[in-house]
């Protein structure tokens, strides 16, 4: 992110925005329009555990049970942007990352991962849902239903873009364990940045021929999954949310 465009006062009309900003990109104007609920994302004490292996065995237990639970849901929110994408060009990298990642590397680190960490076979298959896991998977059910191809690209752009943010701020060496530092390696390096960078491209060139309307919508969905991220990560960190960030990430439409 540009340290320049987080200097330009942040407007909720992209063009009069973008006319001074460093990065005029339309999933910049997102990003800032989300803080300071973004940065608290990227930096939360819980993802910071990840990157240097701390994080206690019952919390990342908990967080991964958890996190299993959106398998589904979002695999089929990758279904719904192949159907929804405006060109073959934009279907072909969802369909990739659908069968050579969501479906494959980490499913297969799931078992492996809950398996050392010595959750039941239940809690793979009918845990107790928390309220914001519940909440998260009604955000990507809405936007799989709308077949709305840049509704769609908000929560997933919100879901990866942000990994990759807490994700790239690990410091060598990497966690010993293979559970966090597995963790981070499927939300780092030169193949998720590039899809990191597809999703923040698509964005970037539908959101400028968006009406108001649109593109009010697209942001909201934004905030609204930037609040669900941090919820989850307070979810797993012991359970205790942290205080609404702003008005930017409440999850009110804008």
């Amino acid at each position: 992110m540009s340290q320049d465009s987080r200097q330009v006062p942040w407007s909720d009309s992209y063009d009069e925005w973008r006319a001074d900003a460093a990065d005029p990109a339309f999933s910049e104007w997102l990003r800032s329009g989300s803080e300071p609920g973004w940065t608290a994302v990227v930096t939360h004490p819980f993802a910071a555990s990840i990157t240097r292996g701390l994080t206690p065995r019952e919390d990342m237990r908990r967080y991964l049970v958890q996190d299993f639970q959106f398998v589904d849901a979002f695999t089929a929110l990758l279904g719904a942007a192949v159907a929804s994408a405006d060109s073959f060009e934009s279907r072909v990298p969802f369909g990739r990352f659908l069968g050579e990642t969501a479906t494959t590397e980490e499913k297969t680190y799931f078992h492996r991962a809950l398996a050392a960490l010595g959750a039941s076979e239940a809690d793979l298959t009918a845990p107790a849902l928390e309220p914001v896991t519940v909440d998260f998977r009604a955000l990507m059910d809405e936007a799989r239903r709308s077949l709305d191809y840049p509704v769609i690209l908000a929560v997933l752009c919100v879901a990866e873009w942000s990994y990759l943010g807490w994700a790239s701020l690990a410091e060598e060496p990497p966690p010993g364990d293979f559970v966090h530092r597995e963790w981070v390696e499927l939300h780092e390096g030169p193949a998720f940045r590039a899809w990191v960078a597809f999703l923040r491209g698509e964005l970037d060139r539908l959101g400028p021929a968006l009406d108001a309307r649109e593109r009010a919508r697209v942001l909201d969905v934004f905030r609204r999954a930037v609040r669900l991220e941090l919820r989850f990560f307070d979810m797993a960190a012991g359970g205790r949310e942290s205080p609404p960030a702003g008005p930017d990430v409440s999850g009110a439409p804008s």
